[in-house]
């Protein structure tokens, strides 16, 4: 077993000791390789349990953070989930690892150029396109699951839109300092589409920059 495995397995039981219970998340941020997801000069700390800045001024999410956001989601096999904020593509990666069919926004060109090799380098299939994430891809709506990897001041009606009955988004919501980890389902009752809403813990993500988000 080579290093890097071995740093993956003890991060793994980090995680189960921070309050992820989800076998099937554990087993996902175990099968990828974060290495191939971080800047070269941060890859003897791939497997610290902190985020790390990747190109475009943005950041590869802390290993816990990833591991939440998706325990919070649900991810079944065949789920078509909405990311919004490519990055690096270690979030897609994990996702697709659950079997999730992925359309991923980043709003970076050469980031999504640069991560979409990536990806397919590893055998990731997932659909990356350059654009407004705040605005969805309406093309490929509605969507099981939709994960945004950036900080909001609300919550783009465009993905609510886009939400499929009885599916999930999380999202950080707050101003440009700190943001609330949100979670809503979408449901119907008595023929009225209604949102319910959870709250958790203060996060610090990049901005979403867009049309519904921070401008």
């Amino acid at each position: 077993m080579d290093l890097n495995s071995i740093k993956r397995k003890e991060l793994v039981k980090i995680l189960a000791g921070q309050g992820i219970n989800d076998k099937k998340v554990l087993f996902a941020i175990n099968k990828v390789k974060r290495e191939f997801f971080v800047n070269d000069e941060f890859k003897s700390r791939a497997y610290d349990n902190n985020a790390l800045p990747i190109a475009g001024n943005q950041t590869i999410s802390q290993p816990f953070t990833v591991a939440f956001m998706t325990q919070l989601l649900e991810v079944k096999p065949g789920d078509k989930v909405l990311e919004i904020g490519t990055g690096s593509g270690y979030q897609a990666a994990v996702l697709c690892e659950l079997g999730a069919k992925v359309f991923s926004v980043e709003r970076v060109s050469e980031l999504a150029v640069k991560t979409d090799k990536l990806l397919k380098s590893l055998g990731y299939n997932v659909k990356i396109k350059t654009g407004d994430g705040s605005k969805g891809w309406i093309e490929y709506a509605p969507f099981e699951k939709i994960i945004v990897t950036a900080g909001s001041p609300q919550i783009p009606k465009s993905l609510l839109d886009q939400l499929a009955i009885g599916g999930l988004i999380v999202i950080p919501v707050g101003d440009q300092f700190t943001q609330i980890m949100t979670l809503i389902k979408k449901v119907s009752e008595n023929d009225e589409i209604k949102f319910k809403q959870k709250k958790f813990d203060e996060y610090k993500f990049v901005p979403l920059i867009g049309a519904e988000g921070w401008t």
